[in-house]
């Protein structure tokens, strides 16, 4: 099995790269990833060591056909596993733009490249959020409706329908994945639970949504990582596969689970201004990926939550590593702009 996998330098990516290594001793993997702000070269800088015989890093662009064709024809690519992507929707509010250009034009690059080679297998890693907002019961199927409320959540729909075209024009075999919220190992701190983790360490106060009672289906990253590998190797072509935690919780008993965790008090809680189209409630109906590829959670939130918590506190020098200024500029003008 030799694959391209791109944005392994990212969260989720990074932790398939250490999943599929470290449990398929034929896997050769090329990865593929722009290091943009979130992705981090630490998160993978132990693979480099440990497989120097199965593992290459390319720095670029997926939006490079020169340097896709050229990984893809160099390295006898089999399969490709796409994670890259522009994935925050505060800044996909503030500028779209490179949202439309990695997520739509890149996918787009990728998918024709994959298409000239005549790979075997094109697994493109989507979001939940291209389904829209959910009322109080229910969930989504892979069946339901695209409504995305994003700019960020749209080019990323707009991505899983070009995939759905090269299936359905060229016969290219491609399939989807469509995953709730992910927490872990490797999360940029600019999402909920690990920015959560970072400021109650720092006794910092906690900014939360509205009124905190957005509802999402958490689900634990090495979760998400079984379920892309299975959908590599067992998934249909031109199928659309769902994946959850069967956590569903509501965004401000996370953050005082987070609290409660690490003895602080909820006192350091302050609730922002909303943001623009924020969507209600995510669930996941996940029973397709059951039936056809035997996915079944095995991380409840409680013990999930743990082992990420725990991780963070052994990881500090990870962290500091992402502490850079555009960082600091970017959390420091979002934070203002709500409070």
């Amino acid at each position: 099995m030799r694959l391209l996998v791109t944005g392994g330098c990212g969260f989720i990516g990074a932790n398939f790269l250490h999943h599929l290594l470290g449990t398929h001793d034929n896997a050769f993997v090329v990865n593929l990833d722009k290091l943009t702000y979130a992705g981090n070269p630490l998160s993978v800088k132990a693979l480099e060591d440990r497989y120097p015989e199965r593992y290459v890093f390319a720095h670029g662009d997926i939006g490079d056909q020169d340097l896709v064709m050229g990984l893809l024809e160099g390295h006898q690519i089999e399969a490709v596993v796409n994670f890259a992507a522009e994935s925050h929707v505060d800044r996909s509010i503030s500028d779209p733009a490179p949202f439309v250009t990695t997520n739509v034009m890149g996918t787009q690059v990728l998918l024709e490249c994959a298409r000239q080679h005549k790979i075997e297998r094109f697994v493109h890693i989507s979001t939940d959020e291209v389904y829209g907002s959910l009322g109080p019961e229910g969930a989504f199927s892979e069946t339901t409706p695209l409504a995305p409320n994003s700019p960020y959540s749209a080019s990323k729909a707009s991505a899983d329908l070009l995939c759905r075209a090269y299936f359905k024009t060229y016969n290219f075999p491609v399939l989807v994945t469509r995953c709730s919220n992910n927490y872990g190992p490797y999360q940029f701190p600019e999402k909920l639970i690990p920015l959560m983790i970072q400021k109650a360490g720092a006794n910092e106060p906690l900014p939360v949504y509205g009124d905190g009672q957005h509802v999402r289906d958490w689900i634990y990253v090495l979760d998400h990582c079984r379920g892309v590998e299975l959908t590599l190797t067992k998934g249909k072509e031109g199928k659309v596969y769902n994946f959850g935690g069967a956590s569903e919780l509501p965004n401000i008993e996370v953050v005082k689970t987070i609290l409660t965790a690490l003895g602080k008090d909820e006192s350091l809680i302050r609730y922002v201004k909303d943001r623009p189209g924020h969507d209600r409630r995510y669930a996941m109906d996940y029973s397709l990926a059951e039936k056809e590829l035997g996915f079944v959670p095995e991380f409840d939130f409680s013990r999930g939550i743990a082992e990420t918590i725990a991780w963070y506190e052994a990881n500090q020098d990870w962290m500091e590593s992402v502490q850079s200024g555009a960082y600091r500029e970017f959390m420091s003008r979002w934070y203002k702009e709500r409070v």
